[in-house]
C-alpha cells in the first residue's frame, strides 16, 4: 500500500489523501476529527498527507519530522508564490 501511496502522492497529493482514506485508517488514528484532513484536503494536501504519515511512524510528530512536514508545507504554498512572481513580471 505504501508505494501505490507514493505514486498517487507523485501524480497529485489529492489522490493519495483519497487512496488513504479509502483503503486505511491513517488518517482517522493521526487526526482526531474528520475536519481537519477534509479541509487539509482542499488547501494543504502535501501538508495533510505528510503530517499523517510522520504521524504514523511512531504515533506523534516530533523532531526531524516537523522537518519534513514544513517542506510539505512550503511545497502546498509553493503555487502561490509563484503565481505572484508572474503576476508582477506582467
Amino acid at each position: 500500500m505504501g508505494c501505490l501511496v507514493v505514486l498517487f502522492a507523485l501524480i497529485s497529493p489529492r489522490l493519495a489523501l483519497f487512496a488513504v482514506w479509502l483503503f486505511s485508517d491513517l488518517l482517522s488514528r493521526a487526526y482526531d476529527a474528520w475536519i481537519v484532513p477534509f479541509i487539509g484536503f482542499f488547501l494543504l494536501p502535501w501538508t495533510t498527507l505528510a503530517y499523517a504519515v510522520m504521524w504514523d511512524s511512531s504515533e506523534r510528530v516530533h523532531g526531524f519530522e516537523w522537518f519534513v512536514v514544513a517542506l510539505a508545507f512550503l511545497a502546498d504554498l509553493a503555487p502561490y508564490w509563484t503565481r505572484e512572481a508572474r503576476k508582477r513580471r506582467h
